[in-house]
């Protein structure tokens, strides 16, 4: 099951877990940090990053790579996820039409078009070692007719993408062992027969690697595990199998079993930011288990804790603070216990899928 991705700025291998870096940075956290971490690999917003800095500045800055400081993989998406999810709260700010989407930042005169051209032309600009295909996103109460549509949407773009992506890498003269890959992204919703015609569709054009598309959790927050196993069941075994969105570790683990090698999330971070820090039940490195408990680093209990927060763990706060001093952190308010939080639950996230790649037999 084992696999590695060759890319442009190094070899990832899977499973893998990719942070969210929104715009072009993960909070509270610098390029040595996520170095530090063991972080592969980043994801960017490409919607966002369209709207700041800009492409131009990007194109100036040689690229996000450069721009960030970041040398190791980035994938970018295609943006058409964030621009179908602002559209659906308030229909003023644009339409998804079949050949393209217009979209009216704030509601306003002003337009963006999104095109399967730009999103790749775009994305060659950023310097992307993963592009994503643009695609048409579903909700999960959106009925069969319109997941059909969305499936439809969804292949042509798809192929718009893979001849925009070709006629790039002739014009950039980038040859075969530099080039980024390009990941289409099966959409569907909780159709089993709309994620077969969708995945057949892409498959007979061809990518590097597929994604499952949509909501990845059902209303109560549970995972779609039927739709998610279809899916995976309909990729290729030798592309990689991209779950995106999907965070917590045992729906990292239950996706593993069921093929998918890449992950990305804003959980970690973001629940570092909200006092919470992921703890392994079993520290030891052989086990692949990814059951845990949270460590609340705020509660009281630890004022007197001159233990690590997790005994074992080679992560920044464990390694050099105590418990205790990082609910003294919290307390007074400095934004280093939110750094150290960070780094803490990234190294976690890191850890399992080294604990994973370890269980089957990889690095």
């Amino acid at each position: 099951m084992a696999q590695t991705l060759c890319l442009p700025r190094g070899q990832v291998s899977l499973p893998a877990f990719f942070p969210d870096a929104t715009y072009g940075a993960v909070r509270c956290a610098d390029a040595a940090d996520l170095v530090r971490c063991g972080v592969p690999g980043l994801v960017m917003n490409s919607y966002h990053l369209l709207t700041k800095p800009g492409l131009g500045v990007l194109r100036a800055a040689g690229g996000l790579h450069a721009f960030a400081g970041w040398q190791r993989p980035i994938l970018t998406d295609s943006g058409g996820f964030q621009v179908f999810s602002l559209i659906r709260e308030n229909p003023k700010y644009g339409e998804i039409r079949k050949n393209e989407i217009i979209f009216r930042p704030e509601g306003g005169h002003g337009k963006m078009v999104l095109t399967p051209e730009k999103c790749v032309q775009a994305q060659f600009v950023y310097g992307s070692d993963i592009m994503m295909c643009l695609d048409y996103c579903t909700h999960p109460d959106d009925p069969y007719d319109t997941n059909a549509f969305a499936v439809d949407v969804t292949v042509a773009w798809a192929a718009r993408c893979k001849a925009e992506y070709e006629k790039q890498l002739a014009q950039r003269r980038i040859p075969p062992a530099s080039r980024p890959l390009l990941f289409a992204i099966i959409q569907g919703g909780g159709y089993a027969d709309l994620r077969r015609r969708c995945a057949e569709g892409l498959r007979q054009i061809g990518f590097d690697g597929y994604g499952f598309g949509g909501w990845p959790l059902d209303a109560e927050n549970r995972l779609v595990e039927d739709i998610l196993a279809c899916t995976a069941q309909l990729m290729p075994d030798d592309a990689p199998k991209y779950a995106m969105g999907l965070g917590k570790p045992e729906g990292i683990a239950a996706c593993r079993a069921m093929g998918y090698g890449l992950f990305d999330c804003v959980i970690p971070t973001r629940e570092a930011r909200h006092n919470r820090l992921y703890v392994f039940e079993n520290p030891d490195p052989a086990d692949p288990d990814a059951r845990y408990h949270y460590h609340y680093m705020a509660d009281d209990a630890h004022a007197r804790a001159v233990r690590p927060v997790s005994p074992g763990c080679d992560c920044p706060l464990c390694a050099q603070y105590s418990a205790a001093y990082l609910r003294h952190l919290c307390k007074a308010g400095d934004s280093l216990a939110y750094r150290l939080a960070t780094l803490h639950n990234l190294r976690f996230y890191e850890t399992l899928m080294e604990k994973m790649r370890q269980a089957e037999g990889g690095a």
